[in-house]
């Protein structure tokens, strides 16, 4: 049976709404892959890999994909004595909201890597291709 659309709701306006302050084992990281059972492999700011559970509150709710941002809790599984590096507090669901935070890291720009160019030309639209006669 699927879960209730109240959790669902829940879940989705938690991923929207960014925290005041973050807790001192609390950190923005990076989604690099999926490595299965609910398992993600993550990047911090300072670009150390991190293995990284997601809760079951958001399993089959939040989908995560590549190059995502996810608040990560390291202190969490600190007791545990295995590969697990921390646990997934939340998804960044509205990406500008959470940027404009005083706590963001500048390592992570706000224009995500892979998308578009840095050139004048980006910002004009489609543009038509080079004519023969211009070659010359």
């Amino acid at each position: 049976m699927p879960k209730p659309r109240r959790n669902i709701d829940a879940a989705v306006e938690e991923t929207l709404t960014p925290p005041a302050t973050l807790t001192p084992g609390q950190h923005i990281a990076r989604v690099k892959q999926g490595a299965g059972n609910n398992l993600y492999h993550l990047e911090l700011p300072d670009g150390k890999p991190l293995l990284a559970e997601l809760p079951a509150k958001f399993r089959s709710t939040v989908w995560m994909k590549r190059g995502g941002f996810v608040l990560v809790d390291t202190s969490a599984l600190a007791d545990r004595d295995n590969k697990l590096g921390g646990e997934i507090v939340t998804y960044v669901g509205d990406e500008r909201a959470w940027m404009k935070m005083p706590w963001w890291p500048k390592e992570f720009p706000a224009k995500r890597a892979g998308y578009g160019d840095d050139d004048e030309d980006s910002d004009q639209g489609p543009q038509m291709p080079p004519s023969d006669s211009e070659e010359d």
